[in-house]
C-alpha cells in the first residue's frame, strides 16, 4: 500500500513540475519539413485508343529483362501467336533495364507496329 502511494505522489510531483516549468504538451519544440520536399504535379498520359481487331497488325512485345521472366515470355508470344494467327507478333528485348530508354526501339514500333505490350515484370 505505501509502495502504491509513494509511486502516485512521485507521478503528481513529475505533473506538478512539468506543468510549472512550461512542459506542457501544447507548445510547439520543433518544426517539422516532409523530407520528400514538394512533389511534381503528376502529368497524365491518355491510353491509346483500342484496335477494332488486331488481324493483319503487327504488335511489338517488348522485354525489359525482368530477372527470371524468360520462359515467361516466351510462353506468352507462343499463346498469343496460337490465339491470334492473323497478327504478326514480333518479340523484342528493350535496350538496358526498365528504367533506361531505347529511342531506336520505339520509333521502330511507332514506324512498323499497330500495337506494343510492354513487359514490366512482378
Amino acid at each position: 500500500m505505501k509502495r502504491k502511494a509513494a509511486g502516485t505522489l512521485i507521478v503528481v510531483l513529475i505533473a506538478i513540475f512539468a506543468a510549472a516549468y512550461g512542459w506542457a504538451a501544447d507548445e510547439p519544440k520543433i518544426v517539422v519539413f516532409n523530407p520528400r520536399g514538394i512533389q511534381p504535379e503528376i502529368r497524365k498520359i491518355p491510353m491509346a485508343t483500342r484496335q477494332a481487331n488486331l488481324d493483319g497488325k503487327t504488335i511489338y512485345i517488348v522485354d525489359t529483362k525482368y530477372p527470371n521472366t524468360k520462359p515467361f515470355v516466351n510462353e506468352l508470344v507462343s499463346a498469343l501467336k496460337a490465339k491470334y494467327p492473323k497478327t504478326t507478333w514480333e518479340l523484342r528485348d528493350k535496350f538496358a533495364g526498365y528504367m533506361d530508354d531505347d529511342p531506336k526501339l520505339w520509333a521502330e514500333i511507332k514506324e512498323k507496329g499497330a500495337g506494343a505490350i510492354v513487359l514490366l515484370g512482378h
